[in-house]
């Protein structure tokens, strides 16, 4: 799910590119989402990398290509969503991690809301809706505060052991300490996945591989809602 913004602006350098086989400058985008600051734009561009939407050709200005468009562009349907592999017999059930056995799962698993994808750019609507539920083990969580898990979309915490299509589990929590992985909302209208650093009043919010930068924000404009405590993944 995108943005209306990051739609609008998806759309508009997809026909820039159709139009005239070059991409619009920041100043274009800018205008015409109708956006006071080019910033703006850069967070724009940075949440359709990531989601793999587009795509920004190093040492070469003003050059960007389109990867993918999403449906409502004519775009090949999604398959994403959270798809346990489901095997017959003493394997993982379609509901329960893969690498727990069934009486641990009977034993200690927890149903937990499954809230959508979260990678940088994903609006905060994609985490306030339940989706499904997953079963985690309950040595996963902590024993105090509220879970809820998330799919990863994109690949900028590969680095940290966390791929695309992995369910990670988070505690909700307003602070968190530096170095932890938290899902941060970024003034009120991006939630991202990344590592939490505070410097006085700036919050950098770190990606784990080096194809993306670190984005440093005021402190009033970063919101932390919850840390990373789990991970599953299924192959």
């Amino acid at each position: 799910m995108l943005t209306k913004k990051q739609l609008d602006l998806l759309e508009f350098i997809h026909k820039r590119l159709q139009r005239d086989g070059v991409p619009p400058s920041f100043d274009e985008m800018k205008d015409a989402l109708d956006l006071r600051s080019k910033s703006g734009i850069h967070r724009l561009i940075t949440a359709l990398e990531e989601r793999g939407f587009i795509r920004r050709l190093a040492h070469r200005a003003r050059a960007i290509e389109i990867v993918k468009l999403p449906e409502s562009m004519g775009g090949e349907p999604s398959t994403g969503g959270f798809k346990p592999k489901v095997i017959e017999g003493p394997h993982p059930s379609p509901t329960q991690p893969a690498n727990i056995t069934p009486e641990e799962v009977v034993l200690h698993a927890r149903e937990l809301p499954v809230m959508g994808k979260i990678a940088a750019g994903v609006p905060i609507e994609a985490i306030s809706h339940v989706h499904h539920h997953v079963a985690v083990p309950g040595q996963m969580l902590r024993t105090a505060g509220s879970h809820y898990a998330l799919e990863v979309k994109g690949d900028s915490m590969i680095d940290a052991g966390i791929n695309d299509g992995d369910v990670v589990i988070i505690r909700e929590t307003e602070v968190a300490d530096n170095g932890e992985i938290v899902v941060a909302l970024v003034e009120d209208q991006e939630a991202t996945l990344k590592r939490f650093h505070h410097n006085g009043t700036s919050i950098a919010l770190e990606a784990a591989n080096p194809a993306y930068e670190t984005r440093v924000f005021p402190e009033d404009k970063v919101k932390v809602q919850g840390t990373l405590v789990g991970l599953i993944r299924t192959y």
